[in-house]
């Protein structure tokens, strides 16, 4: 096998683990509802379930700081994307809730690890000059995911489908990736003295940007999540309209992300965070402001444009606070946004049942606002360094 042909084999791969964790995060609020019918619970009674996957996610997060010393990274994705395509036949296999919790926390646990190797693989396989545009790209994979399956899962919901239809998509992705890792060569790992070298303190704009990015995915998926739910409860919307309004945001998204691929390398990370981070805040508060069934997809369409790629241009970001970021840097922010997903269900789930889906989404809007206080802070303290710099050298 030629080195470009591997090359496209083991990116792909890489873009596919992001297929996989969207594809398990984008169908829930769908999937809830009729799920909350098949256990015969309320919807608010059933969503902290989900917990064991996005606390799994947190977890494996947590593990890829350390597990990366043990085995090899073509090693542990075959390992956790193989336990992946197990535990998601298992949702339909078995129908017991011990079942349904063990197989989400072990998804949870092998996507938090899984997509950590993916960003870690990405940043060695690629120079300088392109690994932003290619993390942004990852990001694209993600948003073409919630597309896909949302729109499928929508589907399958109208159709009747096992509520678990869905993730059995998700798991052939996931054998995909199994099958692609096996047929290709990894690049060979960092070298371990940049590691160990690290030990001084982080500037103060790397803890702010981990900060925003753990604010980025709870109000994310505090919006994405219970957004079907209102547009159900207080505006009569149909099922499968108000899946669709979620579908719609990963289009934005996409479209995006393809540009912002491009853009990130003619203006610079440092530039386009700021832009993110308000239209992300902005284009979040139409969704519960207006009552307009036919105007909210293109609302959700265009908050989804608006986000222009706020994860990873917020991880580029923050990178250009230190003179040489290392792979744990990378993880750290990575950990940060996987701690927002975990306590997703759990925060939301409690403000539903005291409040309302509505609320919800407005606590959505002010986990962004607090999101691009915090990267405005970290981009002045950036500046004003940046400002000094010249004087001190002289």
């Amino acid at each position: 096998m030629d080195n470009s042909s591997n090359t496209v084999r083991v990116t792909l791969a890489c873009f596919l683990a992001y297929f996989v964790m969207s594809g398990m995060l984008a169908p829930i609020g769908i999937v809830l509802p009729p799920l909350a019918d098949y256990l015969g619970e309320p919807v608010a009674a059933v969503a902290p379930i989900f917990s064991w996957l996005t606390l799994g996610i947190l977890l494996g997060s947590a593990l890829a700081l350390l597990v990366f010393d043990v085995l090899t990274l073509r090693i542990w994705i075959l390992l956790v994307y193989l336990a992946v395509v197990i535990a998601l036949l298992t949702l339909r296999l078995n129908d017991s809730l011990l079942a349904l919790r063990l197989s989400l926390g072990v998804v949870g646990t092998a996507c938090g690890i899984g997509l950590a190797a993916a960003a870690s693989t990405i940043t060695q396989l690629y120079a300088e000059d392109h690994r932003a545009s290619m993390l942004v790209i990852t990001d694209g994979s993600f948003s073409v995911a919630g597309i896909v399956v949302s729109t499928l899962a929508v589907s399958l919901v109208a159709a009747d489908f096992h509520w678990s239809a869905p993730y059995l998509a998700v798991a052939a992705v996931a054998a995909a990736v199994v099958l692609l890792v096996a047929t290709a060569r990894f690049p060979a790992t960092g070298d371990p003295q940049l590691q160990r070298s690290e030990k001084g303190a982080w500037p103060l704009p790397v803890w702010l940007c981990v900060c925003a990015l753990f604010l980025y995915t709870l109000g994310q998926y505090s919006l994405l999540w219970w957004l079907p739910t209102y547009l159900e409860a207080s505006l009569n919307a149909p099922r499968d309209e108000a899946g669709a309004v979620v579908a719609r945001f990963w289009t934005g998204m996409l479209i995006a992300q393809l540009f912002v691929a491009w853009w990130v390398l003619r203006i610079g990370a440092r530039r386009l965070v700021l832009l993110c981070v308000s239209g992300a805040f902005l284009g979040s508060l139409p969704l519960w402001l207006s009552e307009s069934l036919s105007l909210l997809p293109w609302l959700s369409l265009l908050w989804g444009i608006a986000n222009l790629g706020l994860l990873k241009i917020v991880i580029s970001f923050a990178t250009l606070a230190v003179p040489n970021p290392s792979p744990r840097l990378v993880a750290t922010l990575l950990f940060g946004a996987t701690s927002g997903t975990a306590i997703s269900p759990t925060v939301t789930s409690l403000i539903a049942t005291a409040a309302d889906a509505r609320v919800v989404l407005q606590f959505g809007s002010l986990c962004y606002l607090v999101l691009a206080a915090l990267v405005f802070g970290a981009w002045w303290i950036m500046q004003r360094g940046a400002e000094r710099a010249p004087a001190t050298v002289a």
